[in-house]
């Protein structure tokens, strides 16, 4: 299997779903605690930072559609439901069935502990990849 999608584009995605994976829905809006009474985690809240699943999405739908199907396909297979023996299958399926594939992918619950579970299956990791930016 030789990826198409690089490394490099794999990691930074996956560095952007893990912040997105970590936001939670605003538990109180109006919140006037300070952030010493409140541990400072109204900034994991999705309200106070859109911009990191704007900046994910922007990410998947800057791939080219063989990268996209890819990256699902990474997906699929860090979530168990292929083999990686079985990528060029899991390849075809993706590309029949799968429409919107960033959109599909935003809606998948830890992703970006999916694609590195994906990654691992082939001996690829983001170890040393540097921070996304």
């Amino acid at each position: 299997m030789e990826l198409t999608i690089s490394l490099e584009d794999v990691c930074r995605i996956v560095l952007r779903a893990r912040e997105y994976d970590a936001q939670v829905p605003a538990v109180d809006p109006d919140d006037s605690s300070n952030m010493a009474d409140d541990k400072a985690v109204d900034v994991l809240e999705d309200s106070s930072n859109t911009s990191v699943e704007e900046e994910l999405r922007s990410m998947i739908e800057d791939l080219n559609d063989d990268e996209q199907v890819e990256l699902y396909t990474l997906m699929l297979i860090g979530a168990g439901d292929y083999d990686p023996a079985e990528w060029d299958e899991a390849l075809a399926t993706v590309t029949d069935e799968i429409p919107d594939i960033p959109d599909a992918l935003m809606r998948t619950p830890m992703l970006a502990s999916l694609l590195e579970t994906g990654l691992a299956a082939f001996g690829l990791d983001c170890d040393g990849m540097g921070t996304a930016g």
